[in-house]
């Protein structure tokens, strides 16, 4: 068998082959034969050669055949120079856009509505599986933060992040405060170090502490254990899915021992957090396919993703898991306008 083929390197037909074979099987679902390629008269050249030409393609690793009497569907290889070079993205549809708009501009803009919204715009408009994990706790960048009294030592910390995240903590001190101290606390803490992440104040705290260890005054020390307990960031990113029961209606989930896996791997969620953080490198959409990571390669699926939220550490990741013949020319610039429009509407959240 040759090496396979520097992409560079294939003639206009190649491409325009492999572009036909890969377009077909995405919208049938069936291996591609060299007559069905041969239907489409542009090409100008017979089936035998087509069909030569496809199996150029599948020795330099664009392509495969299951079985020795069936057509040819494209590899992880395939598929990725189809995405990278040979298809034509599409717009996303006006109607999609104003169902977009609406549901991520509309009352009660908070942010975890808007994270909620979003998974659920991911699956509905794509027929596929939304998912959606949020920035690790950490990472999240302070805009404010509130320590509420309740009864006896117990204390509530609210965090507002600059993305608009808001998370309430349950604490315990060593002693009973009140509202006016906590509230001054809470100033220091907001005017000091807004537009950090949680856990770097918390790491400047405690080193501050062991530095200063007899010179803390009373305000802040105990301003520094309110930080060190309420900032403590244990707690994983959220992961939020949507579309379940859309897949496993669809061919290549037909099999109950395909759907047992899948439905596995939801239950395993730090496995798709995993992944999903994976792809918080750089701006632009990610595709995952097949052997890319292990859990696309155990289902036979692939993952569309990019990040959302401001630069730096807080940032979460948006995508859809599907079949690895979902249509990437409607899907990925969906992901990317998602994105966009999430990122958009938490920055708009947080400042209002």
């Amino acid at each position: 068998m040759a090496l396979p083929r520097n992409p560079i390197e294939l003639t206009a037909r190649d491409r325009e082959i492999l572009k036909d074979v890969v377009h077909t099987y995405i919208l049938s679902g069936e291996p591609v034969s060299s007559r069905a390629v041969a239907k489409h008269a542009r090409h100008g050249v017979s089936a035998a050669t087509i069909r030569n030409v496809m199996a150029d393609l599948e020795d330099w690793g664009f392509l495969e055949q299951l079985h020795t009497s069936s057509g040819r569907v494209p590899s992880r290889s395939g598929y990725h120079l189809y995405i990278h070079s040979l298809m034509e993205a599409e717009e996303v549809p006006d109607a999609a856009r104003r169902r977009i708009e609406v549901d991520l501009q509309g009352p009660g803009g908070d942010a975890e509505r808007l994270i909620g919204a979003t998974a659920q715009l991911l699956s509905e408009l794509s027929g596929q599986i939304g998912v959606l994990v949020t920035p690790a706790i950490g990472d999240t960048v302070l805009e404010a933060v509130d320590f509420v009294p309740l009864s006896g030592r117990r204390v509530l910390c609210v965090v507002v992040s600059r993305s608009g995240f808001v998370e309430n903590k349950l604490i315990e001190v060593d002693e009973e405060l009140g509202r006016d101290e906590l509230v001054r606390i809470s100033n220091y803490l907001t005017e000091s170090f807004r537009g950090m992440t949680l856990r770097s104040i918390r790491e400047r705290l405690l080193v501050h502490l062991h530095e200063q260890r007899g010179e803390v005054d009373r305000l802040l020390a105990r301003a520094i254990l309110l930080a060190d307990r309420g900032f403590e960031s244990s707690a994983p990113p959220e992961l939020v899915v949507e579309g379940t029961a859309m897949m496993v209606a669809q061919r290549e989930l037909s099999d109950v021992e395909r759907v047992r896996r899948l439905l596995d791997a939801f239950a395993e969620r730090q496995r798709l957090v995993a992944l999903l953080s994976q792809c918080l490198e750089g701006n632009g959409v990610r595709v995952v396919i097949g052997e890319d990571s292990p859990i696309t390669s155990d289902l036979g699926l692939s993952l569309v993703a990019r990040p959302f939220g401001a630069e730096g550490p807080a940032r979460g990741t948006l995508g859809i898991l599907g079949p690895s013949r979902m249509p990437y020319e409607r899907i990925i610039p969906l992901v990317d306008y998602l994105g966009e429009s999430l990122s958009r509407a938490l920055v708009e959240s947080a400042s209002r």
